[in-house]
């Protein structure tokens, strides 16, 4: 089979966007969870809709009244012939921040790409074709980045930032993409250190990858101008579990 064309590939991208409600009820009915979980809403949701269920599910996980048990070989046979997710998020490779687990959602309702640092900005197409392939062919509504206290890789962009040995293999090409953000931060406020200066390398980090998600064309930008996706930035704590809405990322 031959691959389509850009033009044709763009084409096809914008007819799915532009038909996105149109299979919602379909797929939804095959992605229904547990009786456990929240159902599926029965419209697309709206990108605050997506986001409002996202801090409804961080809410009932802080308040340790999630619904992991719902978790099943029947909940993913339920989602075998298709998914409906909500919302996109991308969040750091960090072991300790699942996206599923801290806003208490079920199978197939949450497209998650993950990558150490939740990098956006110079990821290459693997994390750009991925973000624009849960807009296009799925129809999410709302894509989150999702930054987390303790990131050892906002970490180690900070102590490499300025030194001559940089870390083997790819891990330096990986800071490159964050050493940005920890120059923005020095730039703010050069007295920053320590806790206060992580803080706001993880705040300036989500930051950037909103706003380099906002005007990424060929797809995500127009669905943002349309009003069809929203894009916003969290970050979580790991203490706490809390997911918290940044105001200047919603």
């Amino acid at each position: 089979m031959t691959p389509p064309s850009r033009r044709q590939f763009l084409q096809l991208s914008a007819l799915a966007m532009a038909s996105a409600a149109t299979p919602w009820a379909d797929l939804r009915a095959r992605a229904l969870p547990s009786p456990g979980f929240p159902p599926l809403p029965a419209h697309r949701p709206t990108g605050q809709e997506a986001l409002d269920r996202l801090l409804q599910g961080n809410a009932r996980f802080v308040a340790g009244k999630g619904s992991a048990a719902c978790r099943t070989p029947e909940d993913f046979a339920k989602v075998a012939q298709g998914q409906a997710p909500f919302a996109a998020i991308i969040a750091c490779a960090d072991s300790r921040t699942a996206p599923e687990i801290i806003f208490d959602q079920g199978v197939g309702q949450l497209f998650t790409v993950r990558a150490a640092g939740n990098v956006v900005a110079g990821s290459g197409p693997v994390m750009k074709g991925s973000i624009e392939y849960a807009v296009a062919e799925l129809g999410v509504s709302l894509i989150l980045v999702l930054g987390h206290s303790e990131c050892g890789a906002m970490k180690a962009a900070i102590e490499f930032r300025h030194e001559q040995n940089k870390p083997a293999g790819a891990i330096d090409d990986l800071l490159e993409l964050i050493y940005p953000a920890v120059d923005q931060t020095v730039a703010q406020d050069g007295k920053l250190s320590g806790k206060a200066l992580q803080k706001q390398v993880t705040y300036n980090n989500v930051s950037n990858g909103v706003q380099r998600l906002r005007g990424l064309d060929p797809i995500i930008a127009p669905a943002v101008r349309s009003g069809a996706l929203m894009v916003a930035g969290a970050v979580h704590d790991l203490a706490t579990g809390t997911v918290t809405v940044w105001p200047k990322l919603a």
